[in-house]
């Protein structure tokens, strides 16, 4: 187990980077399409004082704030990282594309974590808890298998057919366990992100809550990138800000004048009063949506109310059997004119996810939240999110409360050690309590909304996709009706195949049931 996260670049545009942009910039300003390979290539210039003149451009237009330029080239990284880091910091925007590595589906190993740079009994203390948590999770698999076959015949029928269904049973399993793992846990993804990306994480690379790992990780990138585009990776290479200079960090020591809120239980009790029994609410939208989405729609086609009322137009939009658009797999909506109505509704929530269960609905970059500092909520006793079927099996509920105790004494410990919170706070089990505001458009939302309330979504997801839906139902009925899954979305438009899944449909009629009549265990 080690501290150290790793970035191979596995790919990248064949062009040099400062070539493409070079290129790119120049086009704008010329008569003709400038190609990469002529970029430097200035009239009475020698070569090398094409280059520098070049270099100087672009350094001109970064420095005046037009990135587009510079952000045609993209790198392929395989990185291997903790999954604190991917939540805090390569997830926390959407500008960029990820494959990880699912917990949901793959059995974590026990050497599969790492360890902050700790000494002596710090190191021990730390070390010894994460065993004490795979351990706990192994355990955790065996005692679920049972409850989960049961659970999963009854919501799943389709899948207790299939040859592999011992297989799926056992990810179940594995699914609900990993909620005591650590978020030190490590994860390797392939990850994508432009050059601009890349010199905004030099920028950001200090911020909290994973500023070591995360500047030890964008520093292996930069190193990447400036073996093969050297120019092109010093652009914008000597302002990244100190963790002391940054926002975040001076406003939180003039809040509290510390690295731990001391009034962090508080603030979550506040929060859970808020939200009640929800796992997600609704805070922000506008009265006059259904009107505004109406009107939209008659400003795409020039036509008037009289001959196309607001119940009408609403439904070319959102309703598939009207809408083709929205059958595809594809998600064209941001393409198409129809579609791009839906931008112009926006629906605020505030929401308490597990940790493990935002980094999922995190990759759903185009809804952004407002996610926390984790120091500002952190109190000295176990805020857990646990999987429901935990509680059918009192057991399983046992160890894992009893797994998450042991887990904040330590925490607490290596704090009483005088162990920075940034490292102490990678023993957090993947259940922990992540409260923050989500906000997007209706065209957004509508992609996320559909992909979630598949049976086949994570349980926790899906819970609050359905929280949020009923919600908009009540304060907007017309456009709120037109919201489900995959299959109740085909059904609607009447495609023989509603689900889209194959032979991984789960069996049940989902598109037959009102959204408040379905529930789920798995």
């Amino acid at each position: 187990m080690t501290f150290m996260p790793s970035a191979v670049l596995v790919d990248r545009f064949s062009s040099g980077a400062a070539e493409l942009s070079l290129a790119a910039g120049r086009t704008c300003y010329s008569s003709k399409a400038i190609r990469p390979e002529d970029a430097f290539s200035f009239s009475s210039s020698t070569p090398k004082d094409g280059r520098d003149k070049g270099m100087g451009i672009l350094s001109v237009i970064s420095d005046a704030g037009h990135h587009t330029v510079i952000q045609h080239p993209h790198y392929v990284f395989l990185i291997n990282a903790s999954r604190h880091c991917v939540w805090s910091f390569l997830h926390s925007h959407p500008f960029y594309n990820s494959e990880q590595v699912s917990q949901r589906y793959v059995l974590v190993k026990p050497e599969s974590f790492v360890i902050p740079p700790l000494e002596g009994s710090s190191f021990e203390i730390f070390e010894s808890t994460v065993r004490q948590q795979m351990k706990t999770y192994e355990e955790l698999i065996e005692i679920l298998l049972g409850e989960v076959k049961k659970q999963g015949a009854e919501w799943y029928p389709a899948q207790k057919r299939t040859m592999v269904w011992d297989s799926t049973m056992h990810k179940a399993s594995m699914e609900s366990a990993r909620y005591v793992l650590p978020v030190a846990a490590k994860t390797f993804l392939y990850h994508t992100i432009s050059g601009l990306t890349l010199h905004r994480y030099r920028k950001c690379m200090n911020s909290m809550d994973t500023p070591l790992e995360a500047r030890l990780l964008v520093e292996k990138m930069l190193s990447a990138v400036s073996d093969v585009d050297s120019d092109y990776a010093r652009l914008e290479m000597s302002d990244s800000v100190p963790l002391e200079q940054t926002p975040e960090y001076g406003i939180f020591m003039q809040l509290f004048g510390r690295e731990l809120n001391p009034d962090g239980r508080e603030f979550c009790h506040e929060f859970d009063a808020r939200l009640g029994r929800l796992s997600s609410k609704l805070v922000a939208y506008e009265a006059s949506a259904e009107a505004v989405l109406a009107q939209s729609v008659r400003n795409i086609f020039g036509a008037t109310s009289n001959i196309l009322d607001d119940a009408s137009a609403i439904e070319l939009v959102l309703n598939p059997a009207k809408n083709n658009w929205l059958v595809s797999t594809l998600n064209v909506n941001p393409h198409t004119k129809l579609g791009r109505a839906m931008n112009c509704v926006h629906y605020t929530f505030e929401k308490k996810n597990s940790h493990t269960a935002d980094s999922q609905d995190q990759r759903h970059r185009m809804v952004p939240g407002a996610r926390p500092i984790i120091a500002g909520h952190y109190s000295s006793e176990p805020d857990c999110i646990w999987p429901e079927i935990f509680y059918n099996v009192p057991e399983a509920l046992d160890k894992a409360e009893l797994c998450a105790k042991q887990t904040w004494q330590a925490i607490n410990k290596l704090l009483d050690n005088k162990v920075a919170f940034e490292f102490a706070q990678y023993l957090l089990p993947n259940a922990t309590a992540i409260r923050f505001t989500e906000s997007g458009s209706l065209l957004d939302w509508w992609h996320k909304w559909r992909m979630r309330l598949c049976y086949l979504a994570q349980k926790e997801i899906w819970t609050a996709s359905r929280d949020e839906v009923l919600q908009v139902v009540k304060v907007h009925p017309n456009i709120g009706k037109y919201f489900g899954a995959p299959c109740h979305i085909r059904d609607m438009a009447r495609v023989h195949k509603r689900c889209p899944e194959g032979t991984r449909f789960c069996g049940f009629d989902v598109w037959n049931n009102d959204l408040e009549m379905l529930e789920r265990t798995l």
